[in-house]
């Protein structure tokens, strides 16, 4: 008999993403508000700009924009990072890059699951940023080891998932009711749940040290914590916010608003204040919330040490935490500073600041065996044979991440960790190494190239 067809990874990882936006909008009804938002910014802004949205549909990003999210958990233990780490490369999502975010005082380190082949991008670019909290930088030894005791006892993943993960190593892959079921029981690990696995009292100790380690600790799963929709434009959505019963932060992160953008820009509303059931009284707790991103184009090491000199400037500069305060000031001193960052992609590609996607242009096309047909790639740009599209970024900011984290935690939780960053620690727990995303970009820019020559030069 033949063997059962094994659903891509793409195809799991597409219906995966569907599913967890489905429970999320039931889950925060501001969510699917927000969606909505999104949505009409965009068809707005590609109304208003075609050259914009033949930008889009030249790459294929115009087919991916509304599916794209990403969400974001935070685990407890060594064991749940490998775990998931497995549950992952079943939707073919990958580890890539390492984040440590206690220099913003946020006591945990990161990395982010997503696809790293281009194409596997456009079928689905659903990413997930992972947080494993740093329980040795609980300064209360005996709160530490309740911490470690109570994040022990639980098991944040199905048996039918955890089967289901060992099946799919096993076979190298799932059926199409295999992967069904899958998609049900991974998407339990990340359901919220209103009744925590603490005392009242536990509780706030735990979050008198830090609220993010109370959210690891007191309940049974690294609920999802937010869904993030893609839109051309933030400034627009971050100004309309409020006439649709959102209340947005008082500064997007990232770099500033530019006409061509780079990196990515974030913003998002307050947490929302949940009724929990400790084990022995009523309360509340505050960990879900709603954010926005806008990506540009993926910087090279020489773009992205610009980038950091700049925010690190204008950071430097403010004297403070960027907050509603001095939100106007942050803002003039990173238009301020960012004038020093080229705002046209050909600068930028000539300088060597960013990463590009080659296409072979009609006229390449046309000119094809040709005996005065150019045989280099400039030359090939320069008589108009090869077009360049600017590469999306795909991964997240140390910074801005910590920016977002911080919002939500209210400025009042931040804390000062004598801490060094530890990826030798992460990637053991994770039980491989975390990917270099910018050797990622280079290889995808690389493949276009390669690709353009095999297609002109006949």
């Amino acid at each position: 008999m033949p063997a059962t067809a094994h659903v891509s990874p793409d195809e799991i990882r597409k219906g995966f993403s569907r599913a967890m936006s489905d429970m999320y909008r039931d889950e925060v009804p501001l969510y699917g508000s927000l969606l909505e938002l999104v949505a009409q910014t965009n068809a707005r802004v590609l109304e208003g700009d075609q050259g914009l949205a033949e930008h889009l549909r030249r790459t294929g990003e115009i087919q991916r924009l509304g599916m794209e999210r990403h969400g974001a958990i935070r685990l407890g233990t060594a064991a749940e990072l490998a775990t998931i780490s497995r549950l992952f490369a079943v939707m073919g999502m990958q580890p890539v890059g390492y984040y440590d975010l206690t220099p913003a005082g946020v006591p945990v380190h990161s990395t982010a699951f997503r696809a790293v082949h281009e194409q596997s991008l456009q079928a689905s670019p659903f990413r997930v940023f992972t947080s494993l909290l740093r329980l040795e930088l609980i300064e209360n030894p005996a709160l530490r080891s309740f911490a470690e005791t109570a994040l022990a006892k639980r098991s944040i993943f199905t048996p039918g998932a955890l089967a289901l993960i060992e099946q799919a190593e096993t076979d190298s892959g799932l059926d199409a009711d295999d992967a069904q079921a899958f998609i049900r029981q991974a998407l339990e690990t990340f359901r919220w749940h209103h009744n925590a696995t603490v005392t009242a009292e536990q509780y706030r100790q735990l979050s008198d040290q830090h609220r993010l380690i109370a959210d690891v600790v007191a309940f049974k799963g690294p609920h999802i914590n937010h869904l993030t929709p893609r839109t051309l434009d933030i400034d627009q959505v971050q100004a309309a916010m409020p006439a649709h019963g959102i209340t947005p932060k008082a500064v997007i992160e990232g770099p500033p608003r530019r006409h061509c953008p780079i990196l990515l820009r974030q913003t998002s509303f307050k947490a929302l204040d949940e009724p929990i059931a400790f084990t022995d009284a009523q309360g509340s707790h505050s960990a879900r919330f709603g954010e926005i991103e806008q990506r540009g184009v993926a910087l090279t090491p020489k773009g992205r040490a610009l980038y950091d000199q700049l925010l690190n400037a204008t950071r430097d500069e403010l004297g403070a935490f960027p907050n509603e305060a001095n939100a106007a000031r942050y803002e003039q001193l990173m238009e301020q500073h960012f004038q020093a960052f080229p705002d046209n992609h050909a600068q930028m590609r000539e300088q060597g600041l960013a990463y590009f996607r080659y296409f072979p242009s009609a006229q390449g096309l046309a000119a094809r065996g040709q005996p005065d047909q150019p045989r280099t790639l400039q030359a090939l740009l320069s008589a108009g044979h090869v077009e360049v599209e600017p590469l999306v970024y795909e991964d997240f900011l140390p910074v801005s991440a910590a920016g977002i984290f911080q919002s939500n935690l209210g400025d009042t939780a931040q804390s000062h960790y004598a801490a060094h960053s530890n990826r030798t620690e992460f990637e053991q727990a994770l039980g491989r190494c975390t990917l270099d995303e910018l050797q990622l970009y280079g290889e995808t820019q690389q493949r276009s190239v390669d690709e353009c020559m095999r297609v002109l030069l006949v």
